[in-house]
């Protein structure tokens, strides 16, 4: 089974994360993995765990839900590449999938987490959420910080 490493904040239940999730599940049978940061004071927190890995998972099953397929999750510390390598020295994973802002307000993208996360050896992607005007980001509460 093919083995996939989210690593998101804000952005776990957005339409592009949720149509890439469902894109590699169609295509093999895959297991994934969401890390998100640690939320420090609960009144930040527009979603839970839970809520996003429900999402993931309906998305993974497909529209059909026919689909058997795995998928967990954690809630990590706050740094997003200690918890990429953490994960990574615990299991092997084929992909890791970086779930982001839009890119003008994305601090994974500035600090280029994708570029570092590529050095430690697995296949990187990046989804970005667009625009806020969009898909209305800008008004949801920072979770952990952004992303």
């Amino acid at each position: 089974m093919r083995r996939v490493l989210i690593v998101a904040n804000r952005t776990a239940g957005t339409p592009d994360l949720l149509a890439a999730v469902e894109r590699r599940a169609a295509a093999e049978r895959t297991g994934f993995t969401l890390l998100i940061p640690e939320v420090k004071r609960s009144k930040n927190a527009d979603w839970t765990l839970e809520q996003a890995l429900t999402a993931l998972r309906k998305a993974a099953a497909g529209e059909t839900r026919s689909r058997a397929t795995h998928v967990d999750g954690r809630v990590t510390g706050l740094d997003p590449l200690a918890s990429i390598k953490a994960a990574l020295a615990e299991e092997r994973y084929d992909e890791v999938l970086i779930s982001t802002l839009p890119a003008r307000r994305s601090l994974w993208l500035r600090t280029d987490l994708p570029a570092e996360a590529r050095k430690l050896g697995v296949p990187v992607t990046v989804v970005s959420a667009p625009e806020e005007a969009r898909m209305g980001l800008k008004d949801l509460p920072v979770i952990g910080g952004p992303s």
